[in-house]
């Protein structure tokens, strides 16, 4: 009968366990970062405002039905882009005016034919208080000149190009759930913090689209 000796569990030296920790706790601070600085909300910089969304909300009916009211205190004076001659500007450069930023692009039918009643809404309603800030999205190294193109060709004189051929003003907005495709637009106060999303085109050259409007600028 051989002598068997009990098995003892594995004990790691005290300096290992001590690398281990060490080592797990950098792996769980790196997760950490990253998760903070890629998918936490980067708009939450505003005070709520649910009196003015649900102004806004209750003025959204007929052909604006699908604008929901929100303040909720996501805020976009950051959000970057550039106009049409490569300069860098963000949200910020407007602060003053309530805006309704519109994301598009030309390869996208519904905000083709979303872009003629925002003209006519930029005719009727630009001015020292408000603007239709549209940005566009298409991407690559003939994005801009795809834009204009189509621009041009629409003879909209009430919409420059401003664009974000990164795409990462969108992503931004898909990573806070705030919107999923385009066209999308935001009504942003005049310290550029959203009062009410839009998914999807709009009739907004229409007594319910002046409806929204004039409830943005009542606020």
């Amino acid at each position: 009968m051989t002598d068997q000796k009990p098995v003892r569990p594995a004990r790691f030296a005290p300096r290992r366990v001590l690398v281990l920790a060490l080592l797990s706790a950098a792996i769980a601070l790196a997760i950490t970062l990253w998760v903070s600085n890629n998918w936490a909300p980067q708009a939450a910089e505003c005070e709520a405002q649910p009196d003015a969304g649900r102004a806004i909300d209750a003025a959204a009916v007929g052909e604006l039905a699908a604008l929901n009211g929100t303040a909720q205190g996501r805020g976009y004076r950051d959000m970057g882009f550039k106009d049409a001659q490569g300069q860098e500007l963000s949200i910020a450069a407007f602060a003053g005016k309530k805006l309704l930023v519109n994301f598009w692009a030309s390869w996208c039918v519904p905000c083709r034919e979303e872009m003629p009643a925002l003209d006519a809404l930029a005719a009727k309603y630009n001015g020292n208080d408000f603007m239709v800030l549209p940005v566009n999205l298409d991407l690559g190294e003939g994005g801009l000149a795809k834009a204009q193109a189509f621009l041009d060709a629409g003879k909209f004189q009430h919409l420059p190009l401003y664009a974000d051929s990164s795409f990462s003003a969108f992503e931004r907005l898909k990573r806070e759930a705030v919107a999923v495709g385009l066209p999308a637009t935001l009504l942003l106060d005049e310290d550029g913090c959203e009062l009410a999303v839009l998914q999807g085109p709009a009739a907004w050259d229409s007594p319910d689209g002046h409806r929204v409007i004039e409830a943005l600028l009542g606020v």
